[in-house]
């Protein structure tokens, strides 16, 4: 049975949603209607003529203005921009875990196996804590207004949105091995596992070698963010142009400009598809062909980065007053449960959610 899960509230609200599945009763194919699944639906649910999702809730308090979202293995931590803080989730429940105090402006998030790196926009330099207990290891100053981050294997890499370069962090200490030259404005990073790759203000995402050489710099969207790798190309999201640009990572080639969210700025690979999470809606791109096959709107709109657990897609959604964290669950078959929840009230709390699917 599909489920969607939609989140609304103050506080986090996680959003629980059945809707009626097709099968069971025939149609005309010419009306173009699709068979409803009565033997699915109890007899109230006939009566009461509920031919639309129906909605539980449920909430989970966390910090201020959520932006970035990076999951460990275990569990899911948010920064809290404006609460200089981050947010430790429990993927299963969303239980929190603890509420950990990084630099000023925390932005972008990365795991390196061990511990989270956490780029701290205000004040110039990347935080690196513990990802067992949250414990802090480390301050490190890097470029200026750093956003995202990519970890390679040995080495962190972030960007430096007002800086025009990105820097390279020794793992193991912090050491800074290298500031790199980039163009306009960079700001998502990714790694495909041979080059680094940096998205731009100037519609333009620069491809670097490991030691921080340039490989290339490729044309794509207006206003390009937040990235994926999917094994074999690089897909980002162009938040100017409701696009999502897929580019052959192996030599930069251009392989389609699709369109997708409003305003798209997460984008994340769960191992078969790409979603794209933007203002007001979710969408889930083919990744054959960049054909949209799913989409939902959110009780808001998208404003950070995104994450995938094993199972669902977490992302901060922006409303005009408060952020929301979004969830979208992936069922074995058939249409994805999606959950949304409100992550922060900008000027009191922020919330996380959790999906519970209804049998």
């Amino acid at each position: 049975m599909n489920r969607i899960l939609l989140v609304v509230g103050v506080l986090l609200s996680v959003v629980t949603s059945n809707s009626i599945s097709a099968q069971g009763q025939s149609s005309d194919p010419a009306s173009g209607a699709t068979p409803v699944n009565t033997s699915a639906l109890n007899a109230q649910k006939i009566a009461l003529l509920k031919w639309f999702p129906a909605y539980q809730t449920t909430s989970f308090p966390v910090g201020k203005s959520p932006v970035g979202v990076a999951f460990d293995g275990a569990n899911v931590w948010v920064t809290n921009q404006y609460g200089s803080s981050v947010t430790k989730l429990r993927a299963n429940d969303g239980a929190n875990l603890g509420t950990f105090t990084t630099g000023g402006g925390p932005t972008g998030i990365a795991f390196d196996g061990a511990n989270i790196w956490v780029a701290n926009e205000f004040d110039n330099s990347v935080t690196e804590l513990r990802a067992a207990d949250g414990t802090l290891l480390g301050t490190f100053t890097v470029g200026k207004a750093p956003w995202y981050l990519a970890f390679d294997g040995a080495f962190m890499w972030v960007t430096n949105s007002q800086g025009a370069s990105i820097t390279k962090l020794r793992a193991t200490d912090g050491k800074v091995m290298g500031t790199f030259s980039d163009s306009v404005g960079p700001r998502g990073i990714v790694f495909d596992g041979t080059y680094i790759w940096v998205s731009n203000a100037n519609a333009t995402v620069t491809r670097f070698k490991l030691d921080g050489t340039p490989a290339g710099s490729f044309t794509v969207g207006v206003n390009p963010l937040n990235m994926a790798f999917d094994g074999a190309n690089i897909w980002v999201a162009n938040s100017g142009d409701v696009t999502v640009t897929k580019l052959r990572a192996s030599d930069g080639t251009v392989l389609g400009t699709f369109t997708a969210a409003v305003d798209p700025y997460g984008i994340v690979f769960d191992g078969a598809n790409i979603w794209v999470v933007g203002n007001p809606n979710v969408v889930k791109l083919r990744l054959s062909d960049g054909a949209r096959i799913f989409s939902a709107n959110l009780p808001g709109g998208g404003g950070g980065g995104a994450a995938f657990d094993g199972a669902n897609i977490w992302s901060p959604i922006l409303t005009l007053r408060r952020f929301r964290s979004c969830r979208v669950q992936i069922p074995r078959a058939g249409t994805p449960t999606f959950t949304s929840a409100p992550l922060t009230e900008i000027s009191t709390s922020t919330l996380a959610v959790r999906t519970h699917p209804i049998a």
